[in-house]
């Protein structure tokens, strides 16, 4: 069973390109330490960790999403949902810098382009999302699970697209259409975004039933009840 994690390994996409990438990520990952260091409260250190060590520990379970090829978690929309999408993008960022150095998973040269896709991409997309989805969905258990799982499944294929405009911009020769990688990227990484959307609209939603003011997509405001939620 083949792996479609969006850890780009080496010599998949050029130097150039990559180093441009590295430069757009850094920027960004500077802007979300700049932001997030205004809003870091005694609350919101701990939830930070934990989020990140959740994240870190889920990439590591690989789920089956066709046959022969699996995925596994990205965790950008997770991160948002609970921390907001610069602290949220952060912590992405130590994970797979820390995937990157010490399990040599995704080149050490790609970390700009995987920072982008998986932290940065994947983390706004994600919360936007789930911003515009609660102004519409209502604020039930039930509501938010479905904003969640929107916004995973969306933050996903985002940051696959992500990978394909990197790729279309450096990418080495792979012995087909670029049109047909970039559909079989994008179409495979819309089912892994429902295991993804499954697995965070059920971490998220648990998380917002008992404690309400740890999910910042929330913005403290507690879960309304149903009339059978209320019986």
């Amino acid at each position: 069973m083949s792996d479609l994690a969006l850890h780009i390994p080496v010599d998949v996409v050029n130097g150039p390109t990559s180093l441009a990438f590295a430069l757009l990520a850094a920027i960004a990952v500077g802007a979300c330490v700049v932001v997030s260091r205004r809003h870091l409260d005694e609350r919101l250190v701990p939830l930070a960790g934990l989020a990140t060590a959740f994240i870190f520990a889920a990439q590591m379970l690989n789920f089956p999403v066709a046959a022969g090829v699996s995925g596994h978690l990205l965790g950008g929309a997770l991160a948002a949902a609970l921390l907001g999408p610069w602290l949220g993008a952060l912590c992405v960022t130590v994970v797979i810098v820390i995937q990157a150095l010490l399990f040599a998973d995704g080149a050490v040269t790609a970390l700009g382009l995987n920072v982008m896709n998986m932290a940065v991409i994947a983390a706004f997309t994600g919360y936007g999302v789930i911003v515009l989805a609660l102004k519409v969905l209502p604020r039930t258990r039930f509501g938010l699970g479905v904003a969640v799982f929107a916004a995973a499944v969306v933050s996903v294929v985002a940051a696959s697209a992500g990978f394909v405009l990197q790729f279309w911009l450096g990418g080495e020769e792979v012995g087909q259409s670029f049109g047909a990688m970039a559909a079989a990227i994008l179409g495979t990484h819309v089912l892994i975004g429902i295991g993804e959307g499954v697995i965070t609209a059920g971490a998220v939603t648990a998380v917002a039933v008992a404690r309400p003011d740890l999910v910042h997509a929330l913005r403290g405001t507690p879960l309304a009840r149903t009339a059978k939620e209320s019986v």
